[in-house]
């Protein structure tokens, strides 16, 4: 909300009592409500895909224009199915509230934590280098392993596997392959065994930021 939409409403012609403002002021209200379910998961109370897909699109824009990188880490509950399949969804449900209040307790204000899909997350870094974004992601993955969900008088432990990359001023790719190139990270991890996180490399990093145009197509396009 705007800070003119806060503003209290005053009767153009000075009456203390007016209905029709009443009125106006319950719509203002349930505007704001409906705007806030609208970018919101009901399940977690974490910001929903299409939150997430306007933000990372507008934090990309600002890092080309001031040159200052833009981190983004995906999360990936592991062996999620299992918990599903032993527990009930219920508990699956449990298990992802509880992995949204680690997450979005575990981060600055002005980072930004979204439910991606089902059992997968995102976390946008603005104004912040790789090498911090994945401290912060890992730390954060520690965490989650370390600590369990009480489920029905059991205890069910957690762990995450993560990818991550960061988006420059000459980064040369768009905003399904800046997400894809993530992605991959995260299947790395997935591959590697689950509960890590898997980056780009930072000298590659370095390589990218110091070469031509051209040099970085071929880089980001290379498979």
């Amino acid at each position: 909300m705007s800070d003119t939409d806060a503003r209290p409403l005053k009767c153009p012609v000075g009456e203390t009592s007016c209905e029709w403002l009443d009125e106006v002021d319950s719509l203002r209200q349930q505007i704001s409500e409906l705007s806030e379910l609208v970018s919101t998961d009901a399940l977690t109370g974490l910001f929903n895909f299409r939150h997430f897909k306007t933000v990372l699109q507008a934090e990309m824009d600002r890092s080309k224009r001031s040159g200052i990188p833009t981190s983004l880490v995906l999360v990936d509950v592991d062996h999620f199915k299992a918990i599903n399949d032993n527990y009930g969804h219920e508990a699956g449900n449990l298990a992802l509230k509880s992995l949204a209040d680690i997450l979005n307790s575990e981060v600055r204000t002005t980072d930004i934590v979204c439910r991606y899909g089902g059992e997968e997350f995102a976390m946008i870094f603005p104004e912040t280098h790789l090498n911090l974004a994945v401290k912060v992601a890992d730390r954060i993955r520690k965490q989650i392993s370390s600590e369990s969900i009480a489920v029905d008088g059991e205890e069910i432990k957690l762990t995450v596997s993560m990818g991550a990359s960061v988006y420059m001023k000459f980064s040369v790719l768009d905003f399904n392959d800046f997400v894809a190139s993530v992605d991959k990270y995260l299947y790395e991890a997935k591959q590697s065994g689950c509960n890590c996180i898997c980056h780009i490399d930072y000298s590659e990093l370095r390589s990218v930021t110091e070469v031509g145009v051209d040099e970085r197509a071929l880089l980001f396009n290379a498979e």
